[in-house]
C-alpha cells in the first residue's frame, strides 16, 4: 500500500502543480475503499483523495452516481480529478463530522436530533424525488435473497458455529421468500443503499453531506428511510421512529413519490419488514469483515442489529417460525460470548 501512497502524490504533484501538500489519513470502510485528506492548497482548502484499487473496486459507478445526486440538488463530494486506471479520485471536502458522531455527543437535546433528521429525511425525498434510476442495478428478488444468505452462512456459520439443518433451512428459506414479497409490493425508487449516520456529514450549509453512495441501485421505498431510522451505529425509542416514519410518509405522498392509497399501517409494514431483510443482512456482512477481511471493529455492533431483527420478527405472525428458531438459536447470548471471545484474542 505504500506504493499505492507513493502513486497518489505522484498524481496529486501533476494535477496540482506548484502546490505545497500534505496528505493525512482521513478514514476507511468496510470496502478496500481508503481516503486522505490534503491540505495545504493556496486557497486553504482541504480535498479529499478517495483510493480503490481497482483489482477490488470498481470507482466508475462512484462518478456516475455522484454526478445524478449532484443533479438531484443533494450534497455529495464533486469529483474534481480522476484516474480510474489508477483507481483515484480527488473530491471536494464535505467535512469530518459525521452525524454519528453529533447525535452521539446531542442525544438529549430533542431539537438538535429532530433537526438533523429532518434534515437528513428532506435529503432522502429529494433523491427518492429527483435521482434517477437509469442505468442503476435492480434490487430484485435475487439481489435481495444472497444479502439475506448472508445470515446463515457468515453469522450463524462462521461467526457463532451453528450447523443449519434442513428444517433450519427450511424456515430461512420461508422467511426469505415472505421478504421478498413484501419488498415487491412497494414503489421503486433510487435506493442509496447505506444510508446511515455514517455515510451523513454534518454540513454548515445543505446537510447534510451524503457519502459512500456507490452501490446504490432501483428499489424498495422504505430501504433508505430504514437504513436512517433504524440505524444499527444509534438507536431511538421505537415510538419516535414511528412517528419519524408516519411523518415521512405523509410528505412522501405530498412530494409524489408515494400514493394517499398506502395507508398508514401499509407503510409501517413494509418499514419494519424491510429491517428484517437489512439486519439479517448486516448481521452476515459484519461476520464476513471479521472472518474474511479481518476487521473486527465492526462486531461491537452485532448486538443492536439482533435487537432490531428479533424484535421485528416478533411483530409479525409471518415471521413467527424465524422468530421462534432465533429464539431457539438464543442469538444474543451467543452473540455476546462469541464477541467477547474474539474481541480477546
Amino acid at each position: 500500500m505504500d506504493q499505492r501512497f507513493d502513486a497518489i502524490r505522484a498524481w496529486l504533484g501533476e494535477i496540482l502543480s506548484g502546490e505545497r501538500m500534505e496528505m493525512v489519513a482521513a478514514s476507511k470502510d468496510a470496502s478496500f475503499r481508503r481516503y486522505f485528506r490534503v491540505f495545504g492548497m493556496a486557497d486553504q482548502k482541504s480535498l479529499i483523495v478517495m483510493d480503490a484499487p481497482p483489482t477490488q473496486e470498481d470507482s466508475r459507478p462512484f462518478v456516475r452516481v455522484a454526478e445524478s445526486l449532484h443533479k438531484a440538488g443533494v450534497n455529495v463530494p464533486e469529483v474534481l480529478a480522476a484516474d480510474l486506471r489508477q483507481g483515484f479520485l480527488l473530491l471536494s471536502d464535505l467535512g469530518s463530522v459525521h452525524y454519528l458522531q453529533a447525535l452521539a455527543e446531542n442525544r438529549h437535546h430533542e431539537d438538535y436530533v429532530h433537526r438533523l433528521y429532518g434534515d437528513a429525511m428532506g435529503a432522502l425525498l429529494a433523491i427518492q424525488a429527483c435521482a434517477s434510476c437509469d442505468g442503476l442495478p435492480v434490487y430484485d428478488d435475487q439481489r435481495l435473497r444472497d444479502e439475506m444468505n448472508l445470515f446463515p452462512d457468515w453469522f450463524l456459520t462462521h461467526h457463532l458455529e451453528i450447523t443449519v439443518t434442513n428444517p433450519t433451512r427450511a424456515i430461512l428459506d420461508d422467511a426469505f421468500d415472505f421478504l421478498q414479497r413484501v419488498a415487491a409490493e412497494q414503489p421503486r425508487v433510487f435506493v442509496h443503499r447505506d444510508y446511515h449516520s455514517r455515510n451523513l456529514m454534518l454540513s454548515k450549509y445543505q446537510n447534510p453531506g451524503i457519502l459512500d453512495f456507490q452501490d446504490a441501485v432501483c428499489g424498495p421505498i422504505t430501504y433508505d428511510l430504514l437504513s436512517l431510522l433504524k440505524d444499527v451505529y444509534i438507536n431511538w425509542p421505537p415510538s419516535q421512529v414511528d412517528n419519524w416514519v408516519l411523518g415521512y410518509r405523509n410528505l412522501a405522498i405530498q412530494h409524489g413519490i408515494l400514493t394517499s392509497d398506502v395507508e398508514e399501517g401499509t407503510w409501517l409494514r413494509w418499514f419494519h419488514l424491510m429491517g428484517v431483510q437489512r439486519h439479517l443482512k448486516v448481521a452476515g456482512i459484519f461476520a464476513r469483515l471479521y472472518y474474511r477481511d479481518g476487521k473486527p471493529g465492526y462486531l461491537a455492533d452485532i448486538p443492536l442489529t439482533l435487537d432490531y431483527l428479533t424484535s421485528a420478527c416478533a411483530r409479525y405472525p409471518e415471521l413467527a417460525a424465524l422468530s421462534g428458531l432465533l429464539d431457539e438459536l438464543a442469538l444474543k447470548a451467543r452473540t455476546q460470548e462469541r464477541n467477547t471471545a474474539v474481541l480477546a484474542t
